[in-house]
């Protein structure tokens, strides 16, 4: 009998993470939670080990992990509770492990992303944030290692079901014309422009069709989020930011889209629901049943779409300038929109400030080539000292 394969899930408490085991939870056969992270909800997160019985767990801090390993042993678990980066890229390149679902938000996740990337693991990726920070290391140390990189962001998991398997010969070789990324246009698409700087975090992170964590609500809202996720494809997929196009369809029933120079145009079409790329990419190049209903293409009716107002988004803009400026640029954007999105969670600065700050970083700090991971940290760390001087500077 063919043993189930052993998944470590970075980000486990949230919205990718509880998807992931529960696609895992459905195929007790195929898959296994070897091990689990979890940063702020560790309430939640020994939840999770009392379910899936993982062998490890990690946590940010050795309190955290003198509590959780207590409760663990308490219960008769020998779940081992390790701490820190250290414990996550430890669970992610464990030479038991056959695939890490990569879901932590943010900066954070890019050393234990690598970490299962140079282990040649079979990597989810969801946490765009490693990709757009570190490009050219990132997809070198994919070759390198011969890892298998699938991703699970609903758009660029459909541009992957969308393009031949050959693809990576080059998109002109393959008769790819461009790759069109939908967005929803999230919860602020037909707000009058005047109404902008004073919609509240609450607002932002109230999505029309996704259920997501409050930071990346927020950079659905901004689209921002798009921004990312145009740098991201231009990696995965070996593009140039001109090649890709970005299309508001605000019943995010289309999740992209792949135009041809024949003429054809494929897409894939599913309910919103993350478990579908998911289980994709925890089967591929097989099918199983994510628990996602069939889409009713009777009941969604119609499909609109329009161009994106870069006045009333202009953090799209500014990754745009980012992906194209290359290098460090998209460190210092990704940065620079952290720091940004918590100052506005946290009501210390306007909705519309968050471009505004990203923008004063774009623009103060140069450009400049990052052929190591500590050039990326460093341009990371400048960037968000960048954008914490302009909040200082405006009283925030």
């Amino acid at each position: 009998m063919t043993q189930p394969q052993r998944i470590t899930v970075l980000g486990a408490t949230g919205s990718i993470g509880l998807s992931t085991l529960d696609v895992i939870a459905r195929h007790p056969e195929r898959y296994q939670a070897f091990a689990l992270s979890g940063f702020s909800r560790l309430t939640e997160l020994e939840a999770l080990c009392l379910r899936y019985r993982p062998c490890f767990a990690a946590v940010p801090d050795a309190d955290s992990a003198r509590h959780l390993q207590g409760s663990l042993l308490a219960a008769g678990l020998e779940t081992r509770v390790l701490v820190g980066e250290q414990g996550l890229c430890e669970i992610a390149a464990h030479p038991d492990v056959d695939a890490v679902m990569a879901a932590i938000v943010g900066a954070a996740g890019l050393q234990p992303t690598l970490a299962a990337v140079e282990a040649g693991k079979r990597v989810l990726l969801a946490n765009k944030e490693a990709l757009v920070m570190s490009g050219a290391l990132f997809m070198q140390s994919v070759r390198r290692s011969n890892a298998v990189l699938l991703p699970i962001d609903s758009e660029h998991n459909a541009i992957f079901q969308c393009l031949p398997t050959d693809y990576s010969r080059g998109l002109a070789d393959v008769g790819v014309r461009r790759i069109l990324l939908t967005a929803s246009g999230g919860p602020f698409r037909e707000l009058p422009l005047e109404r902008l700087p004073d919609v509240s975090p609450e607002q932002a992170c109230a999505h029309p069709n996704w259920s997501m964590g409050r930071k990346i609500s927020v950079d659905s809202a901004s689209m921002m989020n798009k921004g990312l996720e145009l740098i991201e494809a231009c990696w995965l997929f070996d593009a140039r930011p001109a090649q890709i196009e970005v299309v508001i369809h605000p019943q995010s029933v289309i999740h992209s889209l792949v135009d041809y120079v024949d003429g054809s145009v494929l897409a894939q079409l599913g309910n919103p629901d993350m478990r579908t790329p998911i289980s994709h990419a925890l089967a591929w190049p097989e099918r199983i049943d994510s628990g996602v209903s069939a889409l009713d293409l009777f009941s969604v009716a119609r499909l609109d779409f329009q161009a994106p107002d870069e006045q009333r988004f202009p953090c799209l803009r500014l990754a745009r300038q980012a992906a194209e400026a290359g290098a460090s640029a998209p460190a210092m954007l990704n940065a620079a929109n952290e720091v940004a999105v918590a100052a506005f969670l946290d009501r210390r600065i306007r909705f519309t400030e968050i471009a505004s700050i990203i923008d004063e970083v774009l623009n103060r700090e140069t450009v400049i080539a990052v052929e190591t991971l500590d050039a990326v940290l460093q341009a990371d760390a400048r960037a968000r000292a960048v954008a914490g001087q302009w909040l200082v500077r405006h009283g925030r």
